[in-house]
């Protein structure tokens, strides 16, 4: 009988790696290049700059920033173009910075979008050397300039794959190591508040959520649909120049608030009117098992036919330039997600730990029969839980698509990292889905410095199969009597 449990369970899992990835390559967009212009020392956009695009001599398409200081030049094919700023079009008050100058030279691959930067000065300042500035990830490329001359490159993101901004050809290994620790820190921690709802589900009923990575993608798509909204614009407005209450109606800072609020009632509902009545049907775990692979397909193609296949990224926070910390170089998206995520993670571990209905899940995760026997309603406090990995996953997806991009893939692409850091830490603990999350992030980004980036998960799923020969129960996890 486990053997044929075993069976089952590997063969779902081969589907589900499956089915999305040749949907993905029907769905695919096309080449485009793009970029967004802004006034220096601002987050406005600079409109009416000419771009124009050509190929071996022959022009390809031309642009001109709109009100957002925002262009785009769709491609007819993968290859190597020439990117062309029209300096007459500049505003008087400004100009191009010096280097990397009006032209760029860059490379685009099949099925990705390729964002070039071209850094604005105030007028008579254009020989001043000035910080670079730091892109967020777009759809798999950034602009291609030179070290100290653009942007810094970032990797395949599809595939997983994103180097730390700050790492350039010739940086020393000493620096290089310290920024790789501190983007494996960032990208950890969003592992690890994604998978502590992951894991507190799978201690309070037993059952894998392997639709857990789309309700993460959800929450991304929600935040960014509000954050688009003109609305909240419009009210942030009123309260421009106020430090305080700009920040607190900051289009993004309300939608953050809402995709988490609505990632709760995701969670809940699920529970509620569909994990609870199959519960009381005595319907097995494996069957649930694969009712979560058709719901986690459902809610991706759903996000899918809704939000489209491209990329994107969050209104303000496209280009931002590096701050200097020591040793660090770091973006202030970058920073803010650190902090916040450190915060929340301390919220989440404080709760479990002191408050009442903490207490009570960490009872239902430990012995659930013995926990309602206790007194513990023990419905009540599932679908608290799976309001709380719901409200986690959402969150976690707005700070995955703020340190890189979202799109309809972006929590599947997660999800296993998400398990390995379940497993790794010890299943049903949500500190060690914490500390799980932290070290797969680590690992991940310091396999770099001596393999390729593409192959930067794969020795993150190494080190946990390693670990588990040693301590099969995890880190954090106990041993346990089976049979």
């Amino acid at each position: 009988m486990r053997t044929r449990l075993v069976t089952v369970l590997l063969v779902a899992i081969a589907a589900i790696l499956v089915i999305p990835t040749s949907a993905a390559a029907d769905v695919q967009g096309g080449e485009s290049l793009t970029g967004q212009i802004r006034a220096p020392g601002s987050d406005e956009g600079v409109e009416g700059i000419g771009i124009t695009v050509t190929q071996d001599g022959a022009d390809i398409g031309t642009a001109t920033t709109d009100s957002a200081g925002e262009w785009t030049v769709e491609l007819p094919d993968p290859g190597d173009y020439r990117v062309v700023l029209d300096e007459e079009s500049i505003p008087d008050e400004f100009a191009l910075r010096a280097k990397p100058g009006p032209e760029r030279e860059v490379t685009v691959r099949e099925g990705r979008s390729f964002t070039v930067v071209f850094p604005l000065v105030p007028a008579g300042e254009e020989a001043v050397e000035s910080t670079p500035d730091s892109p967020a990830p777009d759809d798999g490329e950034a602009d291609g300039a030179s070290p100290g001359e653009g942007a810094t490159p970032v990797g395949d993101e599809e595939e997983g794959v994103v180097e730390a901004p700050g790492v350039e050809a010739g940086t020393p290994f000493g620096s290089k190591v310290l920024q790789l620790a501190l983007s494996g820190v960032i990208f950890g921690l969003i592992i690890a508040m994604s998978a502590v709802g992951l894991s507190l589900i799978f201690g309070t009923t037993r059952m894998i959520n392997f639709a857990h990575g789309d309700m993460v993608t959800f929450g991304a798509m929600m935040a960014m649909m509000f954050s688009n909204m003109a609305l909240f614009s419009s009210f942030n407005a009123l309260f421009d120049g106020v430090p305080v209450l700009d920040f607190a109606t900051n289009p993004l800072v309300v939608a953050l608030i809402l995709a988490v609020v609505l990632g709760g009632l995701l969670g809940a509902a699920m529970e509620r009117f569909l994990w609870r009545p199959l519960r009381r049907r005595n319907v097995a775990l494996i069957q649930m098992f694969i009712v979560t692979i058709g719901l986690a397909l459902i809610l991706r193609h759903l996000l899918l036919v809704g939000f489209d296949a491209r990329r994107t990224k969050y209104p303000e926070f496209r280009i931002q330039e590096m701050m200097q910390l020591g040793p660090f170089a770091i973006t202030p998206r970058d920073l803010t997600i650190l902090l916040l995520s450190v915060a929340v993670l301390v919220a989440v571990a404080s709760m479990l730990q002191f408050t009442r209905i903490g207490k009570a899940m960490r009872a239902v995760s430990d012995n659930r029969d013995l926990a309602e026997s206790s007194g513990i309603d023990v419905d009540r406090v599932t679908l608290y839980v799976w309001g709380l990995g719901g409200a986690l996953s959402a969150l976690g997806g707005v700070f995955l698509g703020l340190n890189q991009t979202v799109y309809w893939q972006m929590g599947f692409h997660l999800l296993l990292l998400m398990f390995a850091a379940v497993i790794l830490g010890g299943l049903g603990t949500a500190y060690g889905a914490m500390v799980g999350g932290l070290m797969i992030g680590l690992i991940a980004q310091l396999s770099t410095l001596w393999f390729a980036p593409q192959l930067m998960n794969a020795w993150a799923l190494a080190i946990m199969i390693i670990v588990l020969l040693v301590r099969p129960q995890g880190i954090l996890g106990r041993r346990e009597r089976v049979g």
